[in-house]
């Protein structure tokens, strides 16, 4: 049975991309559109979160310029992972792969385009642009450039290559993280694995600033993890770490941090705490205590084996995980942003259901907006929304769910 047009476009589109490298993606998505009178630009987010930059098209000159992700139609597409209408029957529609957010896409039909139905198709179309550009990422810079406003250091290079995506989500849990500075960040370094009923997830900050604190950040994340897909437990990871820094930095070189797992068929969580600031719990929508049990001296301090802290987590519970250059930055008076302020900011965020990548830019960018000036130390936050039921603010919706917004 010969394929309808829209059909046709979607595999003409990864028929393209087989032999496609990063720089011709947007190519491909023009060509595959083209049949049916229909014209894309994609934008790729910047690492601060704040623009979206048109990826340019080979053979061609970007016309589009960047967009604000706050106060303009495509950033709300982008914040809230909903297609918005635009100018005339132009859409913006969010790109992502799977749920970690990388832009969005303009999608503006021609004259001899047909409406009926287009709304569905097009997010279908974009989440596998989405798809490819994550594929296609590694194997170039030209996306990467596109996303970038300024040089990274070598630290953050370093660094930010070591780091999983920064969202996950399946259908019982959403897990987020941001890390600040974006291009020089030092120390600073968080992890995840999903596998089974059980998360897994570490934040951590390493002594020190630059290069050596990356290197040392670097070091215990790679010891954590060779350990936990050796299938050991928390207090052994941690001791993983140990090692790993004691044998490269001696007594010089060590790092605070939460490690964590829960089982998200129960809610069980149990933590370990190595001199890192207490995670916060937050409930229906309010912070209702701060996580001080499990202690232990930071990473490559050894000590005797420590007493995990466990909590039971209710359904639409949030735990919120950070290093102190959140609570420790300083506005340009000298005062704390501090745990309260957090906290306010964060239950802000959860009465207003904001998704949880959302919820974290917006505390970001508080954070930023506080101190007036780029930080001056790393930030880094974790979140996690734990629910029994499917979490659809995360990921856009289904065909089913019907047109777009008016």
């Amino acid at each position: 049975m010969e394929h309808d047009p829209r059909h046709r476009a979607l595999l003409r589109l990864l028929e393209l991309t087989h032999l496609a490298r990063g720089d011709d993606v947007a190519g491909c998505v023009s060509t595959a559109l083209a049949p049916l009178d229909l014209a894309a630009t994609c934008y790729l987010v910047d690492q601060e979160q704040q623009q979206l930059h048109p990826l340019p098209v080979p053979g061609t000159t970007v016309a589009a310029r960047p967009l604000a992700v706050d106060g303009t139609v495509a950033g709300r597409a982008y914040a809230l992972v909903r297609a918005q209408p635009g100018e005339g029957h132009r859409r913006w529609l969010p790109l992502v792969d799977g749920t970690e957010r990388l832009g969005v896409v303009e999608l503006v039909p021609g004259p001899a385009a047909d409406l009926d139905g287009l709304d569905d198709w097009a997010q279908t179309f974009t989440n596998l642009v989405g798809h490819l550009v994550a594929v296609k990422l590694p194997y170039g810079d030209t996306l990467h450039q596109t996303r970038r406003t300024r040089p990274m250091t070598v630290a953050a290079e370093l660094l930010l290559g070591m780091l999983p995506p920064l969202t996950f989500t399946d259908d019982r849990l959403v897990l987020s993280c941001l890390l600040q500075p974006s291009y020089d960040v030092g120390g600073d370094g968080f992890d995840y694995a999903l596998d089974g009923p059980y998360a897994r997830f570490h934040v951590l900050d390493a002594m020190g600033r630059g290069l050596s604190a990356a290197v040392m950040a670097v070091t215990a994340l790679a010891a954590i993890r060779s350990a936990r897909r050796d299938g050991h437990g928390l207090v052994a990871m941690a001791r993983a770490a140990d090692e790993a820094l004691r044998e490269q930095f001696g007594r010089a070189g060590f790092a605070t941090a939460v490690l964590a797992d829960l089982d998200v068929d129960t809610g069980q969580l149990r933590y370990l705490n190595a001199g890192h600031p207490p995670p916060l719990l937050l409930r229906a929508g309010k912070a209702v205590r701060e996580l001080g049990d499990g202690r232990r001296l930071p990473l490559g301090l050894d000590e005797g084996i420590p007493a995990l802290g466990r909590e039971q987590l209710e359904p639409g519970d949030r735990l919120l995980l950070y290093t102190d250059g959140v609570v420790e930055a300083r506005d340009p008076d000298g005062d704390l942003f501090g745990t309260a302020r957090l906290i306010d900011h964060a239950e802000q965020a959860a009465q207003a259901q904001l998704p949880a990548p959302e919820t974290l830019r917006v505390l970001s960018r508080h954070l930023l907006a506080f101190q007036s000036a780029p930080t001056r130390d790393d930030a880094t936050l974790l979140l996690l929304d734990w629910t029994p039921t499917p979490p659809r603010r995360a990921v856009p919706p289904s065909p089913t769910a019907g047109s777009l917004p008016s």
